[in-house]
């Protein structure tokens, strides 16, 4: 009675924790036959993809500069929370300013689980990018049960190792989430006449002195100058250093 897409679609959707009722109305199909779908169609069972990190000899995730763009965002402005039947929940908030930036987050996720559905949620000014898991935690085993900044937060030798790879990926999805290009401008003396001159300048905002650090060791790496400007400010300032910035980061959008 119904096509295999119908089918599909409502699996999917009862897999994001949707209710019985709501998929009935979103796809037409009748709440027994989803039932029936979830319960004795063993062919119609989602099998998602298999996590790298589970699978005896853990390797990494097969797009690591994908994973290392994602992880700069997951440090900055996603969580993981657990949800029924054992599956979890990633969200990225990004703000509505920056489409670009939207459409990069839903890819990074897309590529790390390619076979788990990806959905916006929209809130007010901005959108969470979400996808459910069992394996979230796999994958970024920095979740845990407070804020980040309330606890220890530090790279498993994997994770690092594919930092390591892709410094910039990691560099620009921390930029993405907690950080901005502005411009700045101040005002000197030239021949006794006060002037105004412009600059470009980088900041990253974080409460967490821990992923300051991984900012601030990627930068080193890279060789960009940076200075702390205050107790959670870093700045990158220098012509040299923001021209870097500018060439592999750039301007959100």
């Amino acid at each position: 009675m119904y096509d295999m897409g119908t089918r599909k679609r409502a699996l999917a959707l009862i897999d994001q924790g949707r209710s019985l009722n709501s998929v009935s109305k979103e796809t037409g199909a009748s709440r027994a036959a989803i039932r029936s779908w979830r319960t004795r169609i063993e062919p119609l069972k989602r099998v998602g993809k298999p996590c790298p990190r589970c699978q005896g000899a853990p390797g990494p995730p097969e797009n690591a500069a994908a994973y290392a763009y994602l992880l700069g965002l997951y440090l900055g402005d996603g969580c993981i929370n657990a949800h029924r039947r054992g599956v979890y929940f990633i969200r990225i908030v990004c703000d509505n300013t920056w489409p670009g930036l939207i459409d990069a987050c839903e890819a990074a996720i897309r590529s790390a689980r390619p076979d788990n559905s990806v959905f916006r949620v929209k809130k007010d000014g901005c959108v969470a990018v979400t996808a459910t898991s069992k394996h979230w935690p796999c994958f970024f085993p920095q979740h845990g049960p407070s804020k980040k900044h309330e606890r220890t937060i530090a790279l498993e030798p994997w994770q690092q190792e594919i930092v390591d790879a892709h410094p910039w990926e990691f560099i620009r999805g921390l930029v993405h989430s907690d950080g901005c290009r502005i411009t700045n401008w101040a005002t000197r003396l030239v021949k006794g006449e006060r002037k105004r001159y412009e600059y470009p300048r980088y900041f990253f905002t974080n409460l967490s002195a821990d992923i300051r650090q991984l900012y601030t060791d990627t930068l080193d790496a890279v060789g960009v100058d940076w200075r702390q400007a205050n107790s959670r400010n870093i700045s990158v300032a220098r012509r040299a250093s923001v021209a870097l910035m500018d060439t592999h980061v750039g301007p959100k959008y």
